[in-house]
């Protein structure tokens, strides 16, 4: 018998494209490929050429623990960065959404809507470059509706006979463990049509995750419950760290220890320890906005009370920050005018650069509105950025962060003769400085404003220092 020497072909890798080199995009991307290997082939796209220069560079635009070493791996094999939008979504067989919805600043909805102008530019595009059939998915924290929304856009500008599945897969990833969340996510969420060419189009996608994680965690909805899980489940979280923090203020005005309170709670199998630190207050790119955007669907949809209940959650986030720069303020004689404050830590939370809605914007926002002069210590966010967040909510007088705002790269001259150190991000190096030296360098009574709780309160109290901590009284 003639034997069969047909050569065997590998099969083509899934090609996937994904629109956005931000947090979400950049981590998420580089993940696919890193567990997909030769099965995929990614493209990250961003019209920012900065940007895409950095993660092609050796500095990366974001930092996350463990994620250099990922991309340096896949980069150039199976992970591009490009600034060709056009060919990465021609090329594709997935393409991913990954781009900034942020709060409107303007007309309906001003204030606590989702701007969805850059998803609504994505779909457009999308159909304008496509010529074969596609699965479009939204990575970026939308509105509920955005799916039906992306689906008219798509058809009513295709012109080439393509057609397009719309699936929701939003991300569940925290600064600072993103990679850890990718690497072993407690679900993925996959909402799409009850159709069957939704339900293949979940497969699909579902086939990419199933490189690394167990079918078991792949959840399948429609893109309704999809949407509405991701908001959900970021105003739970918010809502137990404003539920700590109004607390913390019960605390401090009773002699109770909130550190001791959520230990006692958190015991309780039906609450669980997670997300019971108090602290100067809430940050990041999501939970502010998420909750201003189911604030916005509950009003849209005539539930005011929910809208009200919701909405709760912020106005606590905002007494935190507000209550903390007023204990400054009046441990330091009601007065800080001219005084040196030396903060220590701007990024919203330890093991990120994303200075996001941190509380450090706004407490140095209402030290600066007192004529404090702030000095700023932070190791992985750049001076550049500091200034903008500043400047950024001082728009009506940008010029007195140039003026009041020094940034520093050496904590101890940041610390050095200040009146007052408050720790606004919990990076674990800060509990590590000599505080005795510091202390030797500060008028006296010299104080240090805990907002984190990270510190050793009693060795510092046996240096001299008054100490003031978020949650009780020292």
């Amino acid at each position: 018998r003639q034997l069969n020497t047909r050569k065997t072909t590998m099969a083509e890798p899934i090609k996937i494209c994904c629109i956005g080199a931000g947090y979400v995009g950049g981590p998420t991307c580089s993940i696919m490929a890193y567990k997909g290997k030769e099965k995929v082939q990614v493209t990250v796209v961003d019209i920012n050429a900065e940007r895409i220069a950095a993660w092609n560079s050796n500095e990366l635009p974001i930092y996350e623990p463990g994620l250099e070493e990922i991309v340096f791996e896949c980069r150039g094999k199976n992970l591009f960065f490009s600034t060709d939008v056009a060919a990465g979504i021609e090329g594709a067989d997935l393409v991913f959404v990954s781009v900034n919805t942020p709060t409107k600043e303007y007309g309906v909805g001003k204030g606590s809507a989702a701007d969805v102008k850059y998803i609504e530019l994505c779909a457009r595009k999308i159909a304008e470059v496509s010529k074969k059939n596609k699965i479009v998915i939204e990575k970026s924290t939308v509105p509920s509706g955005t799916a039906a929304t992306l689906k008219s856009i798509l058809t009513a500008n295709n012109s080439s006979g393509v057609t397009f599945q719309i699936l929701s897969n939003p991300e569940f990833l925290a600064e600072g463990t993103a990679v850890k969340d990718l690497l072993d996510p407690d679900r993925v969420l996959i909402g799409g049509d009850d159709t069957p060419e939704g339900q293949a189009a979940i497969q699909a996608l579902s086939t990419v995750y199933e490189f690394w994680v167990p079918k078991e965690k792949i959840v399948t909805t429609n893109t309704w419950s999809s949407e509405l899980s991701k908001l959900a489940a970021n105003a739970f979280l918010a809502q137990r760290v404003s539920s700590i923090n109004a607390m913390s203020a019960i605390c401090e005005a009773t002699g109770a220890d909130v550190k001791e309170l959520a230990k006692a709670i958190g015991m309780d199998s039906r609450i669980g320890p997670k997300f019971l630190n108090a602290s100067v207050g809430f940050g990041g790119s999501c939970f502010q906005k998420d909750i201003l955007n189911l604030v916005y669907l509950a009003t849209s949809l005539n539930l005011h009370e929910v809208a009200e209940y919701w909405r709760g959650v912020i106005t606590i986030n905002n007494y935190q920050e507000r209550r903390f720069s007023n204990r400054i303020v009046k441990c330091l004689f009601n007065t800080i005018s001219g005084k040196k404050i030396c903060i220590l830590g701007f990024a919203f939370k330890k093991d990120t650069g994303d200075t996001r809605e941190s509380p450090a914007i706004y407490v140095v926002s209402h030290l600066l509105d007192e004529g404090a002069s702030v000095c700023i210590y932070d190791p992985k966010v750049k001076e550049s950025q500091i200034r903008q967040d500043l400047k950024a909510l001082s728009r009506d007088n940008p010029s007195r962060v140039d003026k009041l705002v020094e940034v520093s790269s050496d904590p101890y001259k940041a610390m050095e003769g200040s009146h007052g150190i408050a720790v606004m991000t919990e990076w674990n190096q800060f509990k590590d400085y000599d505080y005795s030296k510091v202390y030797n360098t500060m008028p006296k009574p010299a104080y240090i404003f805990d907002g984190r709780s990270i510190l050793d309160h009693a060795k510092l109290k046996n240096i001299g220092f008054k100490v003031e901590v978020i949650g009780k009284t020292v």
